[in-house]
């Protein structure tokens, strides 16, 4: 295979491109601990303040930020063994960020991550397998777990949207309840070792990397409403209580979890709004 030529190698890693993740800012510590004392303060559990800024800092791309937090999370867990414990349930809420962010931040994120753990964590996490693998003897029990959350975060309008996603492109709304809700979103069966990113979980992370995104509003909405329907539908019930998830699920912890996702999007980029799809930066830098 030719080599790429220096000029263009330097082309693909240009400033202007933004090529690299980013940084850790001097003070994301300080905003978690704010985030993390305000949780407290409305009765709002670990798990719930932590997926929701797990998931804003993977979609602003900064890994130094997810270790930051990893520690701060560490000091406040009581779970036994809390750094593998930790460290799984951040790797967890990272792969369902697939399914909003897309897949190029989580391989980076979750890598650098991994990278930056402490030695004996990482030779823990060496031992895990994976669950989400399609064989015949699940592929039904996928699907079903796909279509059952999708009527749960959609219902009464779920059969109105596949049909309107389907306008679009007909297998849209097959890729997105097979794959992203039943494959990814949905929680397999598995080891209970692993700390499950549930129902409720799952729809604050949707909120948290959507509102980090900016320019996606109207889905904002629809996993606003979707959190309120976990309890609504009695889904939340059949799964691991989350502190202070019916408080986020009511306008006045919904908003409180949005300004919390603004937060880490102001501190991480250093107040000029999120990183998702900024464009190029204006100045000579970005001339071809």
């Amino acid at each position: 295979m030719s080599k790429l030529s220096e000029p263009l190698k330097a082309f693909i890693n240009a400033a202007h491109a933004r090529p690299n993740t980013v940084p850790a800012p001097r003070n994301i510590l300080n905003v978690y601990e704010k985030i993390a004392k305000d949780a407290a303060k409305n009765k709002v559990g670990l798990s719930g303040w932590l997926c929701a800024s797990t998931a804003a800092t993977m979609t602003m791309n900064s890994p130094d930020s997810m270790l930051e937090l990893y520690k701060l999370a560490i000091a406040s867990s009581a779970a036994e063994d809390r750094g593998v414990w930790t460290a799984e349930l951040m790797r967890e809420v990272g792969l369902k960020c697939i399914g909003f962010n897309g897949v190029p931040r989580t391989i980076n994120v979750l890598g650098a991550f991994y990278g930056g753990l402490p030695s004996e964590v990482q030779e823990r996490l060496k031992e895990r397998r994976p669950r989400r693998a399609l064989s015949k003897s699940n592929i039904e029990a996928t699907l079903a777990r796909g279509n059952g959350l999708w009527d749960s975060i959609y219902h009464p309008f779920s059969a109105k949207l596949s049909a309107k996603l389907a306008q679009s492109h007909p297998d849209l709304p097959v890729h997105i309840i097979e794959s992203e809700y039943g494959c990814l979103f949905s929680d397999p069966p598995g080891p209970t070792s692993y700390p499950n990113v549930g129902r409720v979980l799952t729809s604050i992370i949707a909120v948290a990397c959507l509102r980090a995104q900016s320019g996606v509003g109207p889905q904002v909405v629809s996993h606003v409403f979707g959190l309120r329907k976990a309890f609504e539908d009695g889904t939340a019930e059949g799964e691991d209580e989350v502190p202070g998830g019916k408080w986020l699920a009511g306008n006045e912890g919904s908003l409180w979890l949005l300004e919390q996702v603004d937060r880490v999007v102001e501190a991480i980029g250093e107040g000029r709004g999120t990183n998702f799809a900024p464009g190029f930066e204006k100045g000579p830098r970005a001339k071809l």
